[in-house]
């Protein structure tokens, strides 16, 4: 009897251990993602309870990486076989992660997720990999318009600029001398020549060449870009800083109230209404010659196939991109929640809200090569400033980008 009863005390007090440590049957989730402010961990940690909260089998470990060192970790991890089940990326790293073999396509996740109905316009589409399928789900993004000072506009009797000729004319008409200004010269253009200075050239250029092969020495591409090199070396409606100018200098000068327009996205919104009010609004980028194009910002995630639990990772990353809980992960990081519904509860002024939406049906990324990244950092500013500066003609400049994108 006495062996009996010991026997069963063992189980029961088993069986308190299994309810006691419902963990033991939770499937863990590995998320990596980089917030910038160490404080806005707090929202990360929020939103993971609310998901573990309707998730109770899941558990999520959420790692916030560093940016400086984020992408080495993270492609160290996925060599040495320690990858994330799901990390925050840029369509910038997608064509290294595919040749890396990295990415688990989504694409049958999302055709089943109620979800994606609410995403913005256009957005599963930019994120789409090479060879036409999903390995992005969108989390958040910006993209670049046009910012003016309304107040300057209304003065001169102007509109926003909707083509790229109204764009010149008024920019000629709000470039002034000091004597006619209180003592202060005013440009209408902030042109960003240096580094990052790609996105501000794009509506001018890009839409009206690609980067196909002879797509940037076409007689309708260098028009374009002769065009853009014009306003500053021709028109002069440029300070005479714009070939070096970089983000810190088109903003300082905007705010400062020495130019009348400049390209950035959503980011820069409330600074800039910190430093004017209602004087300052935004419209998307011009249209040139019937074409447009702005530049994307992007932030998504992705699974990796190395994941073990991939089931319990993508219901995490479909949770990070619905409704309230997008919403709540920009708060954090400043930029456009990927919903319709949570569009009008962006943190952000109506307008700039509205210059965002309304650019995102032709917003466009560069193409997704290896070469992208030189372009950016050393090809595109390099050449640009050379234009400007009249070392090099526009035509040079474009034949230079054509040979980088056709090197293998």
């Amino acid at each position: 009897m006495k062996k009996i009863c010991r026997h069963g005390i063992a189980i029961a007090f088993g069986l308190l251990g299994l309810m006691g440590s419902p963990a033991w049957a939770q499937t863990p989730v590995n998320f990596w993602y980089h917030f910038d402010n160490p404080e806005s961990t707090k929202l990360m940690d929020d939103l993971v309870s609310a998901f573990e909260s309707k998730n109770p089998g899941i558990k999520v470990k959420a790692e916030n990486v560093p940016w400086n060192n984020y992408y080495d970790k993270l492609f160290t991890s996925i060599v040495g076989g320690k990858a994330p089940d799901v990390a925050m990326v840029k369509l910038a790293q997608q064509p290294q992660l595919l040749e890396m073999g990295a990415l688990e396509p989504i694409d049958k996740m999302v055709a089943s997720w109620p979800g994606k109905d609410d995403l913005g316009n256009n957005l599963l589409e930019i994120n789409k990999g090479p060879d036409g399928k999903q390995y992005y789900l969108p989390l958040q993004y910006v993209v670049v318009y046009l910012y003016y000072r309304a107040d300057l506009f209304a003065k001169a009797g102007l509109e926003p600029p909707a083509t790229c000729e109204a764009f010149l004319d008024a920019a000629k008409k709000l470039t002034l001398p000091a004597s006619a200004n209180n003592g202060v010269e005013q440009f209408g253009f902030g042109m960003r020549g240096g580094k990052g200075g790609y996105d501000n050239w794009g509506p001018f250029v890009l839409s009206q060449s690609d980067f196909t092969p002879g797509g940037m020495t076409s007689a309708k591409a260098i028009s374009a870009n002769t065009w853009y090199v014009d306003l500053f070396r021709k028109h002069k409606v440029s300070p005479p800083s714009a070939p070096n100018d970089g983000f810190n200098e088109i903003i300082s000068t905007f705010k400062s109230g020495r130019t009348a327009m400049i390209f950035h996205h959503i980011g820069s919104s409330k600074t800039m209404v910190a430093a004017f009010g209602d004087k300052v609004s935004a419209v998307p980028a011009p249209s040139c010659n019937g074409g447009r194009w702005t530049s994307f910002g992007d932030e998504s995630t992705a699974l990796f196939k190395s994941s073990k639990n991939k089931e319990a990772a993508w219901k995490w990353m479909a949770f990070l991109s619905e409704g309230e809980n997008n919403v709540k992960f920009n708060q954090a990081t400043g930029q456009m929640t990927v919903t319709r519904s949570g569009a009008e509860k962006a943190a952000f002024e109506p307008r700039f809200i509205k210059a965002t939406v309304d650019s995102l049906p032709f917003a466009k990324t560069l193409p997704a090569v290896p070469q992208s990244a030189d372009f950016v950092n050393t090809v595109w500013p390099v050449n640009m400033q050379r234009a400007l500066t009249g070392e090099i003609t526009p035509e040079q400049m474009m034949t230079a980008f054509d040979k980088h994108y056709s090197t293998k």
